[in-house]
């Protein structure tokens, strides 16, 4: 290295500032003097055209070289640091730094349309995953990563992905190549109908196929499964929907992903006044006008089914245990026949005159009944304090 090639970085640009290829040109003493005199001024010690294996332009010089990045010259390292190695600075999309049991379990849910994606989702959502429908695939890593920061809140994430977005298509395989290599587990769940199944789904509900245009229904469902021949091949798991219902899908649904566990059944028990309307939305409707009403004890009346006197009373009653003891194991009975059939969510309706007392009582014994089963289970009542 000569002495030239030392002298800093800002002299030397300020020597050349009127001329660019000059600043390629590290002999400054050399370029200064020349200012009114041709390029082509044959100068032996200095030519251009001339080899000069320690200073020669053309010459490679890993030591001094501009485009390979000279130790010694900040101004060139910040330059070539920025281009060569773009893809290494982070940009706080990776999940580097997160703890890897934090990264969610994911499910890819892609299919026929008519085939019953929307069917799985809701199940794999009855299980307990958050679901999204209708995400670009290049937005995959992005909504996991999120999951990976919600400190274990979101541990596993469904994503269902359609022809509605086949214009993302070309971006899924670099996203679950993406996905691999942060580690995280994945899997393809690709729903499959026969045409002729998928033609009746279609003609049932008389709405057209998303890539029909023009053309008969039959027509953009062979599109469609040209456009997604490689992503079935990719599958982990194929469901074919020809002959099935929606429960039976519930349950292969079931079968994969709620584990040794057994779906759970959530239920809501509210209590209500007759006299107000029946709830529009109740499953099970008991009626509690059987007993006698504290309406009509003095001291009771200004209280509610929560108060520890009013309760008492009420199951002093003849046939309130005895309904209590009978109607839990009529539930049971019905919660397994809920679960066979694919229903998560059901709602008992208990109810007295005015839903203050009678069905307030008894709703909370049953709840709690129904919670130590292992029943997750929800109290409301609608009517209470509405006199």
């Amino acid at each position: 290295m000569t002495e030239h090639d030392a002298e800093p970085t800002a002299q030397r640009d300020q020597a050349h500032s009127g001329t660019g290829d000059d600043v390629a040109r590290h002999d400054t003493g050399r370029d200064t003097a020349r200012h009114e005199t041709g390029r082509d001024t044959a100068r032996p010690e200095t030519g251009r055209d001339t080899a000069r294996p320690e200073t020669g332009r053309d010459t490679a010089r890993p030591e001094t070289g501009r485009d390979t990045g000279r130790p010694g010259t900040d101004q060139d390292t910040g330059q070539n640091t920025g281009q060569d190695n773009g893809a290494q600075v982070s940009t706080g999309s990776e999940t580097a730094g997160v703890p890897e049991a934090a990264i969610p379990e994911l499910v890819i849910i892609s299919g026929m349309s008519g085939a019953g994606r929307s069917t799985a989702a809701k199940c794999l959502e009855d299980l307990g995953w958050f679901v999204v429908d209708n995400l670009p695939p290049a937005l995959i890593p992005t909504m996991v990563e999120l999951g990976a920061r919600s400190q274990g809140n979101v541990a596993r994430i469904a994503v269902v992905v359609d022809v509605r977005g086949r214009r993302f298509f070309d971006n899924l395989r670099e996203s679950l190549a993406d996905l691999d290599t942060r580690g995280v587990t994945r899997r393809i769940v690709f729903l499959e109908s026969s045409d002729e199944a998928l033609v009746r789904r279609f003609e049932s509900v008389r709405r057209p196929h998303p890539l029909q245009g023009d053309g008969r229904i039959v027509d953009g469902i062979a599109a469609e499964r040209e456009l997604l021949r490689e992503l079935r091949g990719d599958a982990d798991l194929v469901i074919d929907t020809s002959s099935l219902n929606v429960h039976e899908l519930r349950a292969k649904m079931d079968a994969q992903f709620a584990g040794e566990e057994e779906p759970e059944l959530r239920a809501t028990v509210m209590s209500f006044g007759f006299k107000y309307g029946l709830p529009v939305d109740a499953d099970l409707v008991a009626d509690m006008r059987f007993l006698p009403n504290p309406h009509w004890v003095p001291e009771l009346r200004p209280y509610t089914g929560l108060n520890e006197e009013v309760a008492a009373y009420v199951f002093n009653q003849p046939g309130a245990k005895e309904f209590l003891d009978r109607y839990a194991e009529l539930l049971r009975l019905i919660a397994a026949g809920y679960r066979r059939e694919g229903k998560r969510y059901v709602t008992i309706a208990i109810g007295c005159t005015g839903g203050k007392h009678r069905s307030v009582a008894m709703s909370e014994k049953l709840a709690a009944r129904l919670a130590a089963e292992g029943v997750e289970t929800v109290v409301v009542h609608r009517d209470m304090g509405r006199e």
